[in-house]
């Protein structure tokens, strides 16, 4: 199905990948995994064409797909056979309806409308949306987008299968259905190459395991071999970072206090009449499946959104904050926070608007996010969890009242991430509050000081929580 041989994707002088020879088998399961930046979207970007025919890149040696020479063939030609899901699912949906979304691919293909209608009703099924099928796409929460997107490019029928972290936005429940439908297409033959970082999920489906490092094959074999070799069940220095953070009592003032607020899209309501107080120095977990309402609670606060019903009051001392000091959030999309040249003009960027001198806190945020070395590097050209970790180190150096994080693990290794929460924990420890929205339950079992529940747009559940002393470690060691 693939074959590359002397495969090198180079931006600019840098080199991104380097294969010398891969061969893919026609029906193969292939599970890609490796560091934030190894060169998992390239090798997939691509296979599918996409790279060099619309991103620029210098792509040298052979691919070769189902025995048609890729550098011939161009994307659209390819799409007929190969279908690719992104990171982020709002590059690839271009409708206003989920409906015209899913139907859009069948329909350019010339298939019939009765095939059309086929295709669209077991495609939803497959990925359990099919109750989303008449609403809007961008009135979805980025979990439902991702099945969407997963939805539009199975009705393709593909015969090779490429998927950048399917998995990242999705709840439990979703995650699931997803991996049941991509099982029966192996089960049918067809070949998919899943880019992925929640590694246990795929691998018990996956039949191979390819782990890139530094662009480069470092390990190739069975899952059961590849990704648990010289891997510990739990791993040194995974206890909590905050062994006793401060409890707030009932006479703390809150920071922000949601109060009895409706708020939605288009005249309909996702979060209703919900009340929920944030105190300085916690750091809260919302959680809930997708769709509940957490991204809609995290733009009410930011102030892109505003309540329907209800009021938001700050504490004072934030109130007379310019808004990026008062609040500061990691998108689930990073792409759309990032205007900058440079990674290091990217993190300075709000500190210069306030006069601010670029010292060595900047530094510290760099390293932290482990972007130092990254520094004069375009963002617009990293991969997706370097992009995530420029979004967010860029946010912290404003130092805002509260952090919001919407899905941080998009793009993230687990080495990257808990590195990047292990910082972000010692600021809560000095004072920072921080909301971490996220389907992650490591994420929430090692950080969390309180969980907060949404379901279907309201407060099912508040509670205090102890993180655990250990989590199971999912770095890959090749």
């Amino acid at each position: 199905m693939i074959r590359l041989r002397g495969l090198r994707v180079s931006y600019g002088r840098t080199a991104a990948l380097e294969v010398p020879a891969l061969h893919i088998a026609p029906g193969e399961y292939v599970l890609l995994t490796g560091v934030s930046g190894s060169g998992k979207s390239t090798l997939l970007l691509a296979l599918a064409g996409i790279i060099p025919e619309l991103v620029p890149a210098h792509v040298a040696g052979e691919i070769v797909i189902g025995g048609r020479d890729a550098r011939i063939e161009r994307v659209a030609a390819r799409a007929h056979h190969v279908g690719i899901v992104y990171q982020n699912p709002a590059t690839q949906l271009f409708h206003e309806m989920v409906a015209e979304e899913i139907a859009f691919g069948p329909r350019n293909l010339g298939l019939p409308e009765d095939e059309i209608a086929r295709r669209m009703a077991q495609t939803l099924d497959a990925v359990g949306i099919a109750h989303l099928r008449e609403r809007a796409v961008r009135e979805l929460s980025g979990g439902a987008q991702q099945r969407v997107a997963i939805a539009a490019t199975l009705a393709m029928g593909p015969s090779l299968l490429l998927l950048d972290e399917p998995l990242a936005n999705l709840d439990r429940e979703g995650a699931q259905l997803v991996l049941e439908a991509l099982a029966r297409l192996h089960a049918q033959g067809v070949t998919i190459l899943l880019a992925e970082h929640r590694l246990e999920a795929v691998a018990a489906h996956a039949s191979r395991a390819i782990v890139l490092e530094g662009g480069r094959i470092a390990a190739d074999g069975p899952p059961e071999e590849v990704l648990h070799r010289s891997v510990p069940p739990t791993a040194p220095g995974m206890e909590p970072i905050l062994p006793g953070s401060p409890v707030c009592g009932s006479d703390t003032a809150p920071l922000v206090a949601l109060a009895g607020v409706s708020a939605g899209y288009r005249g309909r309501d996702v979060l209703h009449d919900i009340t929920l107080a944030l105190y300085p120095g916690e750091l809260v977990a919302l959680v809930g499946p997708n769709g509940a309402g957490k991204t809609t609670v995290a733009r009410l606060l930011s102030g892109i959104l505003r309540p329907r019903r209800g009021a938001i009051r700050w504490a004072a001392g934030a109130r007379r904050l310019p808004v990026g000091r008062r609040v500061g959030m990691l998108f689930q999309n990073p792409a759309h926070q990032l205007l900058c040249d440079t990674v290091l003009d990217e993190v300075a960027y709000g500190g210069d608007n306030l006069g601010w001198p670029r010292d060595d806190r900047l530094r510290a945020i760099l390293d932290a996010a482990d972007l130092w070395p990254l520094r004069h590097c375009q963002p617009q050209l990293l991969s997706v969890g370097q992009m995530q970790r420029t979004a967010l180190a860029a946010a912290l150096a404003l130092a805002p009242r509260l952090l919001i994080l919407d899905e941080p693990t998009l793009g993230q290794d687990w080495a990257h991430l808990t590195q990047l929460m292990d910082f972000l924990a010692a600021l809560h420890w000095q004072g920072q509050t921080i909301l971490l929205i996220t389907h992650d339950d490591r994420l929430v079992r090692r950080y969390a000081q309180r969980v907060v529940t949404l379901q279907a747009g309201q407060v099912v559940a508040d509670a205090p929580h102890i993180p655990q002393e250990e989590v199971r470690h999912e770095v890959v060691a090749a």
